[in-house]
């Protein structure tokens, strides 16, 4: 896996707030909700005008009426078009009790960005 080159669609950087791995590009952090940088209102709308969703997966776990209680580990994993695993991150843990629930979305954002160069090689 290799990391875009700054200036380029992919590049990260760090989250002064938060200190998540975020796309360069971003404004507003997607973890926090923290602006970043100042953009114009119209450039804001803009962008958020042309995000997408072209994932989506809403679901939610309800423990028994009976029984021990339950641990979770919520993994998520990503991989490239060849099935090679790029990325592995646990996103939360806890413990659930009888009758107790727990909802969970993912969701995959993307936005066009003709305004950055492609990165060099092949991508992620």
């Amino acid at each position: 896996m290799s990391t875009p080159r700054p200036g380029t669609a992919g590049a990260t950087r760090s989250c002064p707030h938060c200190k998540t791995t975020i796309l360069e590009s971003a404004s507003i952090c997607p973890a926090c909700k923290h602006h970043l940088r100042f953009d114009e209102a119209a450039v804001t709308a803009k962008r958020a005008a042309e995000t997408i969703v072209p994932l989506r997966v809403q679901g939610t776990v309800r423990h028994p009426a009976e029984g021990a209680a339950w641990e979770y580990t919520v993994v998520l994993t990503i991989k490239n078009d060849r099935g090679d695993e790029i990325a592995r991150h646990v996103v939360g843990v806890g413990a659930m009790q009888v009758n107790e629930e727990r909802s969970f979305t993912l969701a995959v954002e993307a936005v066009p960005r003709n305004d950055l160069k492609g990165p060099r090689g092949r991508s992620h």
